[in-house]
C-alpha cells in the first residue's frame, strides 16, 4: 500500500503542476481584449467597456445555452463566432467586387475570385493589435462590415427566428445589441487573426472557415496521431498487465445470509430518503425539460403548435435540462455518502439535523437557481443583480454567482456530516483505512474543487473563464466523482462481504490512480481552440487518450459485478442496484471510452466541436455512467436501509432495460447520424454551414432529429417506471406481499417503512 499511496501521491502533484502551469500560460497569452478598436481613417468603432459590456450581455440571455461560442453551447442556433466570420467574410468579398467588378462575389471568374480571397486572407489574419496602445486598427472595410452584421444581429434577436429557436425580443434593446454585436466581433477576431509573430489564429485556426485560411494546423494534426497512438500503446500496456494479474475475485468468506439482516438505520441514515424522493422528482423534471429542449430543434418556438416559448423558452428549457441533471446525479451521491458515513463509523450528535439542513440548502439553491435564470433571460431582474442570481452565461455552471457560493457552501457542509461520522474508523489502523482514505480524498475534492466556478469575474477574459469552467466540468464531475465512485461501490460490495475489505482498498486506490493519471492533465482537450496556446493540443491529445486507455477494460469490471450478484442467493436482493453498476462500466465503455475518443483528437474535434457529435457523447457519459450510478446508489441506499423486505421486480426490470435501450437507441438512431453528417457539411463547407439553418433544417436532417422520438420515449417511460417504484416502496406496491427472506423484526408498518424517514423520528 505504500507504493500505491507514492504513486497516486506523485501522479496528483505532478499532474496539477501541470494544470496549473498551463493556466499561467492562458492568463498571458488569452486574445487581448483592446482599450480601442479603430479605423485607419480615424473612426472609433468599439471600446473595451463594449466588448466587456456585449460579453454580459451574451451570459445575462443565456450565453452558451443559446447558440455556442467557439464551439461551446449548444446546437440549435449557430456558433455565433463561426457566423459572424463568414458574414463579415461575405460581405467584404461583395463590397470588393461590386467596387472592382460591378458584380457581386459569386458571378466572377474563379480567376478573380482568387484574387480577392487572397486579399481577404491577407486582411483578416494581419494582427493589428498594438500592444503599448491596446489598439486594434482595421480597414474602414471592416467598419462596414461590423455595421452590416450588427443591423442583421439586431433584427434577429429582436424579431426571433424559428430555425434557431429564438422568440421575438430575445434582446431589443438598441445599446445591448450594439455591445452584444461587439462581443460577437471580438470572439470572431480573435478566432481568424494570427498570434504575434506566428501563422495561426488564437483559436489555432478553428473554425474551419477557407475565406480566411482557417484550415486544420500542422500540431493538430500530427498530435491526432500521436494521441492514437498512446491510446493503441496504453491499451497494449494494460492488457499485458492484466495478463499478468490473478483474476479470481477475492471474496473472502461469503457470509450465507444477508450481513445487512438485523441492522438498524440510524437516524440520519433514515433522513436521507427524502433526497431519493427529491432525485425522482427531479428526474422527471429533466425528462419534461428534455421532450421540450428536443422538440424545440424541431418546431422552433413551439410544442405541437402550442406557443410554449412565450413563457418558457428554448434557452431556459435546455438551461434547467443541462443543470437538472447535475443536480439530481450531485443529490444521489451525496446521500450515499451520507448513508456511508455512519455505516462505516458513528452517529455523531445532531447528525440528522446536518443533514436536514443541508437538504433545505439543496432545495433553495435548484428553487432559486432556476427561479434566477428565468428572471434574467426573460428581462424581468435589474441589470445589477443578473451576475449575482441570474444566469451566469456558461455551460453546466448556468447558477449565478450567489448561488454558486451557496452550492460551494452546501458542499463543505456535506464534507463536515460525511467527515466526523467516518473519523473514528478513519483513525483504527485496520484494513479498511486505505479505502476510507481515499474516501475522504474524493469529498474533500468534490467540495473544494467547486470553488472552481468561482474562480472567474464579471469582465474574466473568455479564454480563462473556459479554463475554469472546465476545472469543474471535467475535474469535478468527471474527475474526483469517477474516484468517489470507484471507492463507493467497492466500499458496498465489502460491506456486503462480497470482497475483502483490504484487496477493495489497493485496488481502488490502483484504479484511481490510473484514472487521474490521464483524467487531471486530460482536462486540455476541452481547451484545444478556446484561445489557448498551441502547446495545449499536445497535452491535452495525448493525456485524453490516456484517459480513455482504462475505460476499455471495463468489461472486466461488469463481469466481475455479474459474478459477485450470484455469490449467494440473498445477493439477489440487490440485483437491480448491482446491475446498473453493471450498466455503468458499459456506458463507460461505450460513451465515455469510444464516443468520448471520436471526438478527443485535435484534427477530429476542429470539425466536430459544438455538432451533435458532442451530445452524443455527454449523453452516453454524463446520464450513461453517472445518472446510472446515482440510480445504482439511490436503489442500493434504500435497499440496505430495510434488506429484509423482498421487491417485486417487474417493474425495476422494465425500467431498466427501458432506461439503457432507450439512451442507446436516441444516441445511435438520431444524435450520431445528425452528427456525422454535421461533420461532412463541416469538412466540405465549412464550420458555418454544418450549423447553419440551411443544413439543419433540411428534409433529411428534419428526418434523423424526428428519429429521436423512438429511443427518448422509451427512455421516458423506463425514466417514469423507475419513479413509481420508488414510490411503490413508500406505498407498498413495490413490496412482495410475503415476508423478505430473514425478516424477524415487526412487518406492521411495511406499506409506510419510507414514512418515519420522511418524519426523521428516531
Amino acid at each position: 500500500m505504500k507504493k500505491l499511496w507514492l504513486t497516486f501521491g506523485a501522479v496528483i502533484v505532478c499532474s496539477f503542476i501541470v494544470l496549473i502551469w498551463v493556466g499561467t500560460r492562458i492568463y498571458q497569452q488569452a486574445p487581448p481584449i483592446p482599450d480601442r478598436v479603430v479605423t485607419t481613417d480615424g473612426q472609433t468603432l468599439l471600446t473595451r467597456e463594449d466588448i466587456e459590456s456585449g460579453q454580459n450581455v451574451w451570459q445575462s440571455i443565456g450565453g452558451m445555452e443559446l447558440g455556442s461560442l467557439w464551439g461551446h453551447g449548444s446546437y440549435t442556433a449557430p456558433d455565433w463566432s463561426a457566423d459572424w466570420l463568414h458574414r463579415e467574410a461575405i460581405f467584404i468579398l461583395d463590397a470588393w467586387s461590386i467596387q472592382q467588378h460591378n458584380k457581386p462575389f459569386d458571378s466572377l471568374l474563379s480567376g478573380d475570385k482568387a484574387s480577392l480571397v487572397d486579399g481577404l486572407k491577407k486582411l483578416m489574419r494581419t494582427n493589428t493589435f498594438a500592444e503599448s496602445t491596446k489598439t486594434i486598427t482595421l480597414d474602414p472595410i471592416r467598419a462596414k462590415a461590423f455595421d452590416a452584421n450588427a443591423k442583421y444581429y439586431a433584427e434577429l434577436f429582436t424579431n426571433g427566428r424559428d430555425a434557431y429557436a429564438m422568440p421575438q425580443n430575445s434582446l431589443s434593446d438598441p445599446a445591448k445589441l450594439h455591445q452584444l454585436a461587439a462581443f460577437f466581433f471580438w470572439s470572431s477576431w480573435a478566432a481568424s487573426t494570427n498570434r504575434p509573430n506566428d501563422d495561426v489564429s488564437y483559436t489555432s485556426n478553428w473554425p474551419h472557415e477557407a475565406l480566411v485560411a482557417n484550415e486544420p494546423t500542422s500540431d493538430s494534426v500530427v498530435w491526432s496521431g500521436v494521441s492514437i497512438i498512446m491510446l493503441l500503446a496504453g491499451i497494449g500496456g494494460m492488457a499485458w498487465w492484466y495478463a499478468t494479474q490473478n483474476h479470481e475475485i477475492p471474496t473472502g468468506d461469503v457470509p450465507s445470509t444477508d450481513p445487512l439482516l438485523g441492522s438498524n438505520a440510524t437516524p440520519s441514515q433514515r433522513a436521507i430518503v427524502k433526497y431519493f424522493w427529491t432525485v425522482s422528482g427531479l428526474i422527471l423534471l429533466q425528462i419534461v425539460m428534455g421532450v421540450i429542449t428536443g422538440h424545440y430543434g424541431i418546431e422552433g418556438n413551439g410544442f405541437y403548435g402550442i406557443p410554449l416559448s412565450d413563457f418558457l423558452p428554448y434557452v431556459i428549457s435546455r438551461t434547467w435540462h443541462t443543470q437538472l441533471g447535475i443536480f439530481w446525479i450531485a443529490t444521489a451521491w451525496l446521500a450515499a455518502g451520507l448513508y456511508i458515513g455512519p455505516a462505516v463509523g458513528h452517529e455523531p450528535r445532531g447528525q440528522r439535523l446536518g443533514v436536514n439542513i443541508l437538504f433545505g440548502a439543496l432545495l433553495v439553491v435548484v428553487l432559486g437557481s432556476m427561479a434566477g435564470e428565468w428572471l434574467s433571460i426573460m428581462h424581468k431582474m435589474p441589470d445589477s443583480l443578473w451576475f449575482l442570481f441570474g444566469h451566469s452565461g456558461y455551460e453546466y455552471i448556468d447558477l449565478g454567482r450567489a448561488f454558486q457560493v451557496a452550492l460551494f457552501v452546501g458542499l463543505l457542509l456535506w464534507l463536515f456530516l460525511v467527515t466526523r461520522a467516518i473519523w473514528p474508523a478513519l483513525k483504527r489502523k485496520d484494513e479498511q483505512r486505505p479505502i476510507l482514505t481515499l474516501f475522504s480524498i474524493s469529498t474533500i475534492a468534490i467540495a473544494g474543487f467547486y470553488a472552481a466556478a468561482l474562480a472567474y469575474g464579471k469582465h474574466t477574459n473568455l479564454a480563462i473563464a473556459e479554463y475554469w469552467r472546465w476545472w469543474v466540468v471535467h475535474l469535478w464531475v468527471e474527475g474526483f466523482f469517477e474516484v468517489f465512485a470507484t471507492v463507493v461501490i467497492a466500499f458496498l460490495f465489502a460491506r456486503l462481504k462480497l470482497l475483502s475489505i483490504k484487496t477493495a482498498g489497493q485496488a481502488t486506490v490502483l484504479s484511481s490512480t490510473i484514472f487521474l493519471s490521464g483524467g487531471i492533465i486530460g482536462t486540455l482537450h476541452h481547451l484545444y481552440f478556446s484561445g489557448t496556446p498551441t502547446f495545449v493540443l499536445a497535452l491535452g491529445s495525448v493525456f485524453s487518450a490516456f484517459e480513455v486507455v482504462p475505460l476499455m477494460f471495463v468489461g472486466y469490471e461488469a463481469w466481475q459485478n455479474i459474478r459477485l450478484s450470484r455469490a449467494k442467493p440473498w445477493v439477489q436482493n440487490y440485483k437491480w442496484p448491482i446491475y446498473f453498476f453493471v450498466s455503468v462500466a458499459f456506458w463507460n465503455m461505450l460513451g465515455a471510452g469510444l464516443f468520448g475518443f471520436m471526438i478527443n483528437p485535435p484534427i477530429a474535434l476542429y470539425y466536430m466541436q459544438g455538432l451533435n457529435t458532442t451530445p452524443v457523447h455527454a449523453h452516453a457519459a454524463l446520464f450513461g455512467v453517472y445518472g446510472m450510478l446515482g440510480i445504482g446508489l439511490m436503489l442500493f441506499c434504500l435497499r440496505a436501509l430495510r434488506p429484509g423486505l423482498a421487491w417485486k421486480e417487474g417493474m425495476i426490470r422494465f425500467a431498466f432495460w427501458s432506461i439503457n435501450l432507450g439512451l442507446f437507441a436516441m444516441v445511435t438512431f438520431s444524435l450520431l447520424p445528425v452528427g456525422l453528417r454535421q461533420t461532412w457539411a463541416s469538412v466540405k463547407y465549412g464550420y458555418w454551414y454544418a450549423r447553419s439553418a440551411e443544413f439543419l433544417q433540411s428534409s433529411g436532417m428534419q428526418t434523423l432529429r424526428w428519429l429521436r422520438i423512438p429511443g427518448d420515449t422509451l427512455f421516458a417511460v423506463g425514466a417514469v417506471a423507475l419513479i413509481l417504484f420508488i414510490i411503490g416502496l413508500a406505498t407498498g406496491h413495490s413490496l412482495k406481499p410475503e415476508a423478505g427472506a430473514g425478516e424477524t423484526d415487526d412487518r406492521t408498518s411495511r406499506a409506510g417503512w419510507i414514512a418515519p424517514a420522511m418524519r426523521n423520528h428516531d
